[in-house]
């Protein structure tokens, strides 16, 4: 498998995790009128697809441990175990930040929902596996939450009159974050543990357990909507046109090519869980970034809306380039 051997390559790597994360949303953007539920059946589709993909490629490459197949093969129970409990923390953490998204946006579900995820994720990844320095770490967290309570401020300026659904949206972000938060400690424990399988043969159990949850756990959606919305049927998804089915696998595809690159940063030694998953998790600035320009989700601001939303990519940049110092202090 192919791992990283200098920081800049990592760097890169999380950086990509990083874009990866924060752009495979704007899939759904590409899907009027197809709801979330059935959407998401796509998107575990495309997690199978891209993972196999970067397995037999990056996961077979070079002359460091075994190869993608190889290893898949040789994993351990609880390795095995720990990464698919981390994919089923993530299938319903996501499942709530993608019901989230219809509701509020992208510039309002990814900053707070991803936002809380980063301050969670990194203080436990921490906990497990100390590395970087603290101070430009934590340092760069308490940045970000600031950029936190900037954008739900923004938020809660643009939608005036519409209080049930800011209220909803903000509710579904804020627990979607704190399970999102807690599923890379689980995948940590999986890479870290004796004998542990590489991050490529990782990322693909963990996309095993997200599927294995995505069963019971999304038709239960589709049955008791959590967006406000109809009961949905599944003859929705065989009706819908090929390519909504397309845009849906290829932000599986996406997200699950920034995971595995997020998980080989992860295992360098200088690097750690902690630094790697926050970074990644920069993901929020991106995606407000695709809200607030792209998809015009602030459209004709207000001056206070406007500063608020400045300060948040301020806080977020900042933040992000105090966590990426960290390892080199």
């Amino acid at each position: 498998m192919y791992l990283p051997e200098t920081y800049a390559i990592a760097l890169l790597f999380m950086i990509s995790s990083m874009f990866c994360w924060g752009s495979w949303a704007n899939t759904m953007k590409l899907c009027p009128g197809y709801r979330f539920q059935l959407f998401y059946w796509d998107y575990i589709i495309g997690l199978f697809v891209g993972i196999f993909v970067l397995g037999l490629t990056l996961g077979s490459a070079g002359s460091t441990g075994k190869t993608f197949l190889a290893d898949v093969a040789s994993a351990t129970r609880y390795s095995i175990l720990m990464a698919a409990l981390g994919g089923a923390v993530f299938n319903v953490a996501n499942l709530l930040l993608v019901a989230a998204i219809e509701i509020a946006g992208l510039a309002v579900a990814f900053p707070v929902g991803i936002g809380v995820a980063l301050i969670v994720g990194a203080l436990s990844n921490y906990v497990i596996a100390p590395k970087g320095n603290p101070i430009l770490l934590f340092g760069g967290i308490a940045l970000v939450m600031v950029a936190i309570v900037c954008d739900a401020l923004a938020y809660r300026s643009r939608e005036g009159a519409r209080q049930g659904s800011n209220k909803r949206g903000v509710v579904l972000s804020l627990v979607c974050g704190l399970l999102m938060g807690s599923f890379y400690p689980l995948v940590s424990k999986a890479m870290g543990a004796p004998n542990a399988p590489g991050p490529y043969a990782t990322a693909l159990f963990f996309v095993i357990g997200t599927a294995l949850c995505a069963i019971p756990v999304n038709y239960f959606f589709m049955r008791r909507p959590i967006d406000g919305g109809t009961p949905v049927a599944m003859s929705g998804f065989t009706a819908a046109p090929a390519k909504w089915h397309v845009a849906g696998i290829l932000g599986g595809v996406i997200w699950v090519v920034g995971t595995s690159l997020n998980f080989v940063a992860s295992t360098v030694n200088f690097v750690g869980p902690a630094i790697s998953y926050s970074i990644g998790q920069g993901a929020t600035m991106v995606s407000a970034l695709w809200g607030v320009f792209v998809w015009r989700e602030f459209a004709s601001p207000s001056a206070r809306v406007r500063n608020l939303l400045i300060a948040m990519f301020a806080c977020f940049v900042a933040g992000l380039a105090a966590i990426a110092l960290a390892p080199l202090y």
